[in-house]
């Protein structure tokens, strides 16, 4: 495990790293996960593994600290996150990100380009949401104030999202947990589908085939945006369709080393 600070208070991320040549692959989890119960399958996977690759915990979950006193923006989660791949001398990195982890992954990519070459987005969050009572995920978390969270919310939200997810929710820190549920939905001003459609590097978006078409897929494929439908899986598509996942990943980053080269 490795760990570096983050913050001006002293607080620290952590990952699992495997060695391996650059560029260094870099994953990063969504809500109230955690890198490397998500992403250790796949990243060993013949088809991806032989890279430096970071399992990496955003503040707030998993095997990282959990400060009460930072805001958890989205931005806030994407400065931190640089300041953790600077710190591992990470420079060009390939960036493999779910659901929430995607949406700071773009943040990333607009306000520190230097750390990223090459995007691959799983099923992650693009636009603005509104808070939902007695939904699943940020929009169910979201529509508590954080009081309520704190004081009950963190309770009837483990009971609706089951054991299964609540096993790594759990390790999230409860302030953690909301505020970045709640800077979720809200999203960011340019919106990360707009942050998307303008960086400059290769990038690709799984997403569920049982989901239909995805909402601005025809813009999103004009920007030089890979739209890929993996069949046999929900959200969580790198656990309920590992192979799938896998060869739609190597799939995307040769695509992106094969479109650099022709360049």
């Amino acid at each position: 495990m490795r760990t570096t600070t983050v913050t001006a208070g002293g607080d620290q991320m952590r990952w699992v790293e495997l060695p391996g040549r650059e560029a260094a692959r870099v994953y990063i989890h969504g809500l109230g996960a955690t890198s490397p119960a998500y992403f250790a399958e796949v990243a060993v996977h013949p088809l991806l593994a032989g890279h430096r690759t970071l399992m990496i915990d955003l503040l707030g979950h998993g095997i990282s600290d959990r400060p009460t006193d930072f805001d958890y923006t989205l931005e806030s989660h994407a400065d931190a996150l640089a300041a953790a791949l600077e710190s591992a001398g990470v420079t060009g990195s390939e960036l493999i990100a779910h659901s929430m982890g995607g949406s700071v992954a773009v943040v990333l990519a607009s306000r520190h380009p230097h750390l990223v070459s090459r995007l691959v987005l799983v099923d992650a969050n693009l636009d603005p949401m509104g808070p939902a009572p007695g939904a699943m995920g940020s929009s169910g978390i979201a529509a508590y104030s954080e009081t309520e969270f704190l004081a009950n919310g963190w309770r009837e939200v483990r009971d609706r999202v089951g054991p299964h997810w609540w096993s790594t929710m759990r390790l999230a820190g409860r302030e953690a947990l909301h505020r970045s549920a709640t800077h979720l939905v809200r999203g960011t001003e340019p919106t990360i589908r707009h942050l998307l459609l303008d960086l400059p590097i290769p990038r690709a978006y799984l997403y569920p085939e049982s989901d239909g078409q995805l909402p601005g897929a025809e813009t999103l494929t004009g920007a030089g945006v890979s739209v890929v439908p993996i069949p046999d899986c929900g959200h969580n598509i790198m656990l309920d369709n590992p192979e799938g996942f896998v060869r739609a990943t190597a799939e995307a980053l040769a695509e992106a080393l094969t479109d650099r080269a022709r360049a």
